[in-house]
Order: C-alpha cells, then sequence, then structure tokens
C-alpha cells in the first residue's frame, strides 16, 4: 500500500507540474497567434485524447513528461515534413525572434510562479516554526567541524550574540552576525561564561565548508517516517521506534547518531567490473569481495528494547526521517508577509541546485550520489499522504524542473533559448537542419541522462 501511496503522489504531483509547464508554452503560442497542434500529459502511446478548435488535448501512457506541438517548429518529434514548403503565418518560425523566444520560456515562467504560489500559500496556511532560544539550551549545541575551529564545544549553551540575550535559534545563523564587524557568541560551558569571536573570513570558511550548520542544537528524537527499501526498513525499523544505541555508542541525540553512523557505515573497497575482466584476462585471481558491514541497532519499541541487523551505507545514512522531541514554536504571517518569504523560498531551491551542480563539476560531489530519478522522487513524497509535505515538494519540484529545463542543452527549453538569443544578438537564424541535429544531439543526451538516473535509481533501492 505504501509504495501505491508514493508512486500515486509522484504521479499527481508530476502531473501537475507537467501540465502548468506545457500550458505556459501554449497560453503563450496562441497569444501570438501560432498553432498549437497537440497539447499532451505524458508521453505516446495515448490513452485519451480530444480535439478542440484546432489543439488535440491528450493524456500519454508514459507519465513522466509532457509536450505542446507547435506548427513550424523544430521539436523532440523531428517533424521536418512541415519545414519543407514557405513558412505560414502562423507557424512558429513565422514569428519576431523575441515573441518565439517568449514562448520557449513561457513553461518555465509558469514553472517558477507556481514554486513561488506554492511556498507563498504554505507559508500563509500553514506558518513558520521556529526553536526558541530557551528550548535550545536545554541539551546545547552540537557543532561541526568548522564549529569546533572557531571554539564551540559539544554541550555549549549559547545565551547571548553580541552580547545581548536572543530570542530564537535561527537568529545565530542570522546574515549580520555573520558578516558583522566583531561580532561575538557568549557560552555558556561548565557554569562559566565565555566569548566565541567571529572570525573575519567566516563566510568564506562557511561557504567553502560542506557542512549545512556550524552548530545545531542537540535534540533528542525519535524515527518519524522511514524510507521504503532502504537499510532502516529492511533491517525492521519502525515510525516510533527510538534509536539508543548503534555498535558500540549510546545514543541520545540525533548528532550523536549521525557520528555513530559515519563510524559504521560500509566503505570496503570492492573490485570494480573493469578490474575483474582484466583479472580474469590476466589469469589473476579476484579476491572475493567482502561481505558487507552489519551492525546492531538498539531502538526502544513500545518501552521494551529491541536489536535490529542493519547495514549502514557508505556515506553513512539508513533511510528514515528523525522527528525532534524539542518543542518548536510556530508564527503566522499575512497575505503580504507570505509572498516575500514565499518568494524567497523558492529561489532558494534554485540556488541550491547551482551549488550542487557546481560541486559536481568540479569533482567535490559524486554524480551517482547526487543525482536520483524518479523512484528518489517517490522515495522523498513517502509512503504516507500528507497535503504540507506533498505541496512542499512540489513546490520543490516545479522550481528543480525549471531550472532543469533552462539548461542550454538542445532539446530542452534552454536549449532553444540559447539559440534564440544567437538570432536576436547576431541578427542571423541558424538553419533548420542545424537546429534538426542540435535537436538530435540533445535528445541523445537527455535520454543518455534519463537512463543513468534511472538505473542509479534502482541500482541504490537494491543495494
Amino acid at each position: 500500500m505504501e509504495i501505491l501511496i508514493m508512486v500515486g503522489q509522484l504521479l499527481l504531483g508530476l502531473s501537475i507540474l507537467v501540465g502548468v509547464h506545457e500550458a505556459g508554452h501554449m497560453i503563450s503560442a496562441k497569444w501570438f497567434g501560432m498553432r498549437v497542434e497537440k497539447f499532451s500529459i505524458g508521453f505516446p502511446p495515448k490513452i485519451f485524447g480530444k480535439k478542440i478548435g484546432e489543439t488535440e488535448y491528450m493524456i500519454g501512457a508514459v507519465p513522466l513528461g509532457g509536450f505542446v506541438k507547435i506548427t513550424g517548429m523544430v521539436d523532440e518529434s523531428l517533424d521536418t515534413d512541415a519545414l519543407s514548403g514557405p513558412p505560414k503565418p502562423y507557424e512558429f518560425r513565422a514569428k519576431p525572434a523575441w515573441q518565439r523566444l517568449i514562448v520557449m520560456l513561457g513553461g518555465i515562467i509558469v514553472n517558477v510562479i507556481t514554486g513561488i504560489v506554492i511556498f507563498s500559500a504554505l507559508t500563509f496556511t500553514y506558518g513558520e516554526d521556529f526553536l526558541p532560544a530557551k528550548e535550545a539550551e536545554k541539551f546545547g549545541i552540537a557543532p561541526s567541524k568548522l564549529g569546533e575551529q572557531l571554539g564551540f564545544r559539544t554541550g555549549d549553551k549559547i545565551v547571548k550574540i553580541n552580547g545581548r540575550p536572543f530570542a530564537e535559534f535561527n537568529d545565530v545563523y542570522a546574515p549580520d552576525v555573520i558578516l558583522g564587524n566583531g561580532s561575538y557568541y557568549t557560552v555558556e560551558r561548565n557554569g562559566q561564561l565565555l566569548d566565541v569571536p567571529v572570525p573575519k573570513d567566516f563566510m568564506d570558511r562557511l561557504s567553502d565548508s560542506e557542512e549545512a550548520f556550524f552548530v545545531a542544537p542537540r535534540d533528542p528524537f525519535v524515527v518519524e517516517e522511514v524510507v521504503p527499501g532502504g537499510p532502516a526498513s529492511k533491517a525492521g525499523l519502525l515510525p516510533g521506534d527510538q534509536i539508543t544505541r548503534v555498535g558500540a555508542q549510546d545514543i541520545r541525540f540525533f548528532s550523536e547518531l549521525q557520528q555513530a553512523l559515519a563510524l559504521n557505515a560500509n566503505r570496503v573497497e570492492k573490485p570494480s567490473l573493469l578490474q575483474r575482466v582484466v583479472n580474469g584476462v590476466s589469469g589473476k585471481t579476484t579476491p572475493p569481495a567482502p561481505a558487507d558491514k552489519i551492525t546492531d541497532v538498539q531502538v526502544l519499541r513500545s518501552g521494551a528494547p529491541v536489536t535490529l541487523r542493519m547495514r549502514i551505507d557508505e556515506d553513512g545514512k539508513v533511510g528514515f526521517r528523525p522527528k525532534s522531541l524539542l518543542s518548536f514554536s510556530n508564527r503566522q504571517f499575512g497575505l503580504g508577509e507570505s509572498i516575500p518569504r514565499g518568494t524567497k523560498q523558492a529561489f532558494g531551491v534554485i540556488g541550491a541546485q547551482l551549488k550542487a551542480f557546481g560541486k559536481i563539476f568540479r569533482g567535490e560531489a559524486s554524480a551517482r550520489k547526487s543525482l536520483g530519478g524518479p523512484i528518489a522522487i517517490a522515495q522523498q513524497y513517502g509512503g504516507k499522504f500528507d497535503w504540507q509535505k506533498f505541496w512542499f515538494l512540489t513546490g520543490m519540484l516545479s522550481m528543480v524542473l525549471a531550472f532543469m529545463n533552462l539548461l542550454p542543452i538542445p532539446a530542452l527549453d534552454g536549449g532553444h533559448v540559447m539559440f534564440l538569443t544567437y538570432e536576436m544578438l547576431s541578427g542571423r537564424k541558424p538553419s533548420d537542419k542545424f537546429l534538426e541535429n542540435a535537436q538530435k544531439v540533445g535528445m541523445v543526451l537527455l535520454l543518455s541522462l534519463m537512463v543513468f538516473v534511472f538505473f542509479n535509481d534502482i541500482f541504490k533501492s537494491i543495494f
């Protein structure tokens, strides 16, 4: 049942986003007098179709995308027969470059607007949870490596910022503190008050750090949700479990769990497929791959201790979402306040995507570990339906879809935007033959990426 709920949420979310994306192309095309032959959610074969006016509206059997077919445009259908004659007034190719550019940006713009609307609506409806500073003082903080370099220690209680008390823990990360001159934190450590200064190059060091925060509150936790198919699920971890021990280490706070999982991660080097082939050809004996390391994980379930046998992946993750047992507060916002906050959240997703791609291209992050496909997205939605979580993930996907479509790859909207921008700047339009060949190259790249992320999903789910 959980798998059906995951798949259902994925299909619903994608159908909404693909629908609004393609509607952005179609509405802008019709606005400029272009003929739209087909509007499809999902790829062929066709399940359902109805022609209204000049446009056939379709539902395709493959629900992982969609398309709009505009007369006179070189697109993924590679139908070039319609391009053999002179352009007719209602064709895409007959319109000015600026109009064609707006049509190609239409889907991306609507996805951005959708993301902003979703995040603004979530902020308006649910408000914003925050951790009061006094609540964070209960158990103190857990510093990252960067936090330790600054002078923080595990269990420190941050009581003042720049000599003044503060209301909520997020004030610790305030830009005016991190970027300010002479900023400092006052911590209580073993009954004494100590000042921890913020160095002048702190922003640079924070940007270079792979860790999200330099300090975080230590929080006791329970398991909120288990990712189906992950190591935790296979070991029998259940929502409501309280993890009390990993291997030989006792666990009380989530930060302690993260450290214990990292220490017990499966980082055993196995011979690669290439190495095994080379050894086979040369007659060398390939040593057997060592068995996976299995760790005892003790949990408290309904007041009774239960021991699970768990494989911890090489990143020190097992596949569950924690629920903090600290008491968070909530603040509500009016519509006027919700829109700028929602907009900031939406564009924060694109900022995170840019950083992630930068790390991949610089070789600082693995594409195999970083990229996910439909299975990974479905697992994020989870096996229980929650409207707040559904719309939050759908809003994130809307911004990711906008970002991915703007990449300058032929067969994506960004490829068309790249060629149209060249045409507008140079005054020379690329030939239809060039656009057709570029589309073919782009489709090969895109299909290769799709195959990679799909099989990568399967590999990560199985192993």
